[in-house]
């Protein structure tokens, strides 16, 4: 998406190109649980070890049936900074056109590649654009295909 910085993958770069010491600490946290697989399991994700950024997660599950993704968590401070608490809807319900797109396919990426991705973008919120960085990591519970992804979320 033009105007976006955007990095895909597991190498050594993604971490680097992170700015948030908190979205860093998550992407570790991640790359720790998944050790030699490709990506690790939400079962095996503790809140407890989230302590650092909870209020900035989100936990999106994906709905192969239907192509959509339902909000199964939106982090206290995620609420707040969009002053609007979307735990359990449906992407295709949110009304802001601009920013669902942008999530659909951001989202559809990490499904498909199977890859963390990082964004550097802007939203606007209130009528304002405001700055975010964001990581979204890839979860699954039969270590085979992306069923839920864990995103960590920091407004400027």
């Amino acid at each position: 998406i033009r105007g976006e910085g955007v990095t895909i993958g597991t190498s050594a770069e993604l971490p680097q190109c992170i700015a948030d010491d908190r979205l860093r600490r998550l992407y570790a946290y991640w790359d720790s649980l998944r050790g030699a697989r490709i990506f690790p399991s939400r079962r095996e994700v503790d809140p407890l070890q989230l302590h650092f950024i909870l209020g900035n997660v989100s936990l999106i599950d994906v709905l192969t049936d239907t192509g959509d993704f339902r909000i199964r968590l939106h982090g206290t401070e995620l609420a707040r900074r969009s002053g609007r608490e979307l735990t359990g809807f449906l992407l295709s319900e949110l009304d802001d056109d601009a920013f669902r797109a942008r999530a659909v396919a951001h989202f559809a990426e990490v499904v498909t590649s199977m890859k963390p991705l990082h964004v550097l973008a802007q939203r606007v919120i209130d009528k304002r654009p405001v700055a975010y960085e964001c990581v979204m990591l890839p979860l699954s519970d039969d270590g085979v295909a992306v069923d839920t992804l864990l995103n960590g979320i920091i407004y400027a």
